[in-house]
């Protein structure tokens, strides 16, 4: 019951992606590929007094690396550099297991991945893009 609702949830996230598309003048954008399996992602973000003002995304690749790069953008919005860079830690260990999601998270239709290492960086790579843009600010 819960696998299906989860399913669901990356698979909306996937068909109908939220804050997808090039962000014009951005602050940060970052390109990561992942070899192995070729998914891609480029993450945008523009910031206004010191906090994610708009973030989006681009890429192509499966569906759990597609529909967590939409719930990322929409999570890190409002958020300070330290905050979003500190969300990102936590999301990491969430998918290693170190951290529980909330049930009521869109972000928690994730943690089914994490029974599938090979599919663990699907999940990571926009995350981990954003911090490696985060890095360079």
């Amino acid at each position: 019951m819960m696998r299906e609702l989860y399913t669901q949830v990356i698979m909306d996230h996937y068909q109908r992606p939220r804050n997808r598309g090039e962000l014009e003048n951005p602050d940060l954008k970052e390109h990561l590929l992942n070899p192995l399996c070729g998914d891609e992602v480029t993450v945008y973000a523009r910031f206004e007094d010191g906090k994610v003002a708009e973030a989006t995304f681009t890429g192509r690749g499966c569906s759990i690396s597609q529909a967590s790069a939409s719930m990322m953008t929409g999570r890190l919005v409002g958020k300070s550099r330290e905050e979003a860079a500190s969300e990102i830690e936590w999301f990491k260990r969430a998918m290693t297991g170190e951290e529980q999601f909330s049930e009521a998270d869109d972000l928690a239709a994730l943690k089914g991945v994490i029974k599938y290492p090979s599919r663990i960086k699907c999940a990571t790579l926009p995350w981990t893009a954003f911090q490696e843009g985060l890095e360079k600010l």
